[in-house]
């Protein structure tokens, strides 16, 4: 099969040039107002992460498409086993199941914009039917399990519960019901599997009394793999009122998972597990620690030392938390970092980092336009840092 071939070439070329420097397709210069410091970053539009990711994805819609199966289910249950991610810390096997779940996630949610219910479930039978060619492999049935998922919440969409049509959240509920019935087969202790572990964590949002058992959860899945920042930073979100916890249960997960997982991100822990929630809920933070969440952004950036979590960490201390609003003081704290972090670990611009740092993604923009508008908002950042112009007096860019 060349082209798999070929894509497990690129695989493994971007795995040996993570860290190597990339040639930049634009330069910026910032001497802003004839002022030191001088800052010199390349523009990087398409960084070693996202080529890695794009390599992965497309390998596993590859092969699902040839039918593969066997081997798409080999693939990912070896990159789940082995705790591979990419630079950033991403699992592998999820980025594979994510590829070879696409066109049937596709198709199905074009079925769900029209309403038309039976056409999605039928796109869904015959994905399951995959299941008895390969006997059941727990690779293959993640990937239907999430399939589940990613159609699921097409129906039931981004709006309060109330909002949810009575229909709409019925199919919600049926496509969650069966991806239950898939993962609740396997045992993720027994099978050393991260990936199910995590996914039954993302059906959490379908559970009766979800509150009981999302700690738990949890606790399974970072005990699986303390080391994966995205599982943190999913159970800080869960941990919000508008989920299954509450702020003082917040800080107690962040505190209790900084314990947990002193050994591999020192502070760490505690920020990765505020780190989203306190963008999406600014009361998060009536109980946060700025000095601790500070020193777990330094410890955060000594162990993960790629580009893509430099531009991460960079753009949200920069960009994505508003110094003003609620709890001033500890905004203000958490954007002094944006200057030792641009000084001391930012080599490059990845600007869809920064288009999406607002958390508002204008989907009918092509990509070339992201691209511009993240280059606008990290050139005004740098701008302002190298100024020194403190938090409070940066103005925030349009979000779309």
């Amino acid at each position: 099969m060349p082209v798999l071939d070929s894509l497990s070439s690129l695989i493994r070329k971007s795995r040996r040039t993570a860290e190597a420097p990339i040639k930049a397709v634009a330069v910026l210069n910032i001497d802003a107002m004839q002022s030191q410091p001088k800052l010199y970053l390349p523009f990087t539009d398409t960084s070693a992460e996202e080529q890695l990711q794009h390599a992965l994805f497309e390998t596993g819609l590859y092969l699902a498409r040839q039918d593969a199966w066997g081997t798409l289910a080999d693939r990912i249950r070896a990159a789940d086993s082995e705790r591979a991610t990419t630079p950033s810390g991403v699992p592998e096997a999820e980025i594979l199941a994510e590829g070879a779940r696409a066109d049937a996630v596709t198709a199905a949610t074009r079925a769900v914009t029209l309403g038309d219910e039976l056409a999605a479930a039928s796109i869904m039978n015959d994905m399951t039917l995959v299941l008895d060619e390969t006997e059941n492999d727990y690779g293959v049935a993640y990937v239907v399990a999430m399939a589940h998922i990613d159609i699921g919440w097409g129906w039931r969409g981004e709006g309060w519960q109330q909002d949810i049509s009575a229909s709409h959240r019925a199919a919600f509920f049926r496509h969650f019901k069966q991806a239950a019935t898939l993962i609740d087969s396997y045992d993720p202790f027994e099978l050393d599997s991260p990936m199910l572990a995590a996914a039954r964590c993302a059906l959490l949002t379908a559970e009766t009394r979800p509150k009981s058992r999302a700690s738990d959860d949890y606790e399974d899945l970072i005990d699986l793999a303390p080391g994966i920042a995205k599982y943190l930073r999913a159970l800080g979100n869960h941990m919000l009122p508008r989920w299954f916890g509450s702020y003082p249960r917040l800080d107690y997960e962040a505190r209790r998972t900084m314990d947990r997982t002193s050994d591999i991100w020192g502070y760490g822990g505690y920020t990765w597990t505020y780190l989203d929630a306190l963008h999406v809920d600014p009361e998060s933070f009536a109980l946060l620690d700025p000095d601790l969440f500070c020193n777990g952004l330094r410890d955060i950036l000594d162990r993960q030392t790629d580009q893509h979590t430099a531009n991460v960490l960079a753009a949200y201390t920069g960009t994505t938390l508003d110094p003003e609003g609620v709890n001033t003081v500890a905004r203000a704290r958490i954007s002094e970092s944006f200057d030792w972090i641009v000084a001391e670990h930012l080599r490059e611009i990845h600007p869809r980092v920064w288009y999406a740092a607002k958390g508002v993604w204008a989907t009918q923009l092509e990509d070339h336009d992201k691209l511009a508008k993240g280059r606008q908002r990290a050139a005004a950042a740098l701008d302002r840092h190298a100024r020194g112009l403190p938090p409070k007096t940066r103005p925030d860019l349009p979000d779309t």
